[in-house]
């Protein structure tokens, strides 16, 4: 390392997304309410540092160079929770914890609005074709392992495509925890904003997490470009997001 190259940000001996990783120097991890979305991905727990991304059958991903850490979420036993599902279910997981119900709903790709708030009712989803449709026969409930049926049915019938779709465009605004770097299409990618800090000149550091094909473990994302900077990525560096797997424009960051 030359003298003029900054070290690389140390880590925090904390078990969670906002203790663990130290933002770069001159960088300021951003405060966000309790209750927000933000607040909530920052206080996502991580499994101890050197922790393997596991694919959802029990197999290691092919590829354990990518990642700074692996969050404490389980991936399901089927391979469904991939890319644009690991935002979803993040969204959703936040959403549920709020006890924010109705804000749970997200679109399959023919366009039907999946809505957990019929869900919990004992509605269940019918699916012909490219035709969804609402079906009695399901027990009213509302419980994580609702929340969990319901979101399987998401990820089989939703993707890159729908989800880009739904989010809006940031356009020029800050960074913000919850932003998503999707690419819609087959294939496609998305990555979601955990964290963000800020350096007095305005530049924002950011730290990305994502799943991938299989369905794996949500897992926080190295900066292969600048490994100085460890996981954090600067906004604006360069021409493009370039993440160890997918490169996207910067244009393309969108947000609910």
């Amino acid at each position: 390392m030359s003298p003029s190259t900054p070290p690389a940000p140390s880590h925090g001996a904390g078990s969670k997304i906002n203790t663990r990783f130290v933002p770069p120097k001159g960088f300021v991890r951003e405060v966000h309410q309790a209750g927000t979305f933000a607040h909530w991905l920052g206080e996502q727990e991580l499994h101890p540092e050197g922790t393997s991304v596991m694919h959802y059958n029990g197999e290691p991903k092919n590829r354990q160079d990518v990642h700074a850490a692996v969050l404490d979420i389980s991936v399901g036993k089927k391979d469904l929770q991939q890319c644009a599902d690991a935002v979803m279910r993040l969204r959703a997981e936040h959403l549920f914890a709020e006890q924010r119900y109705a804000d749970i709903h997200f679109h399959f790709t023919s366009g039907f609005n999946a809505e957990y708030s019929r869900w919990i009712k004992g509605e269940r989803i019918a699916v012909k074709g490219n035709v969804c449709s609402w079906k009695s026969g399901g027990m009213p409930k509302n419980d994580h392992a609702t929340l969990s049926s319901f979101m399987e049915i998401v990820f089989s019938y939703a993707g890159t495509l729908s989800l880009s779709k739904e989010l809006k465009s940031a356009g020029t605004s800050s960074v913000q925890p919850g932003d998503v770097f999707i690419h819609g299409g087959s294939p496609g990618h998305a990555v979601i904003v955990m964290d963000v800090a800020t350096h007095a000149d305005g530049r924002q550091a950011f730290l990305i997490a994502q799943s991938y094909m299989p369905a794996q473990q949500i897992h926080v994302l190295k900066n292969t470009r600048r490994p100085e900077l460890g996981a954090w990525f600067i906004f604006g560096d360069g021409d493009k997001l370039y993440t160890p797997e997918w490169t996207f424009d910067w244009s393309a960051r969108k947000r609910w």
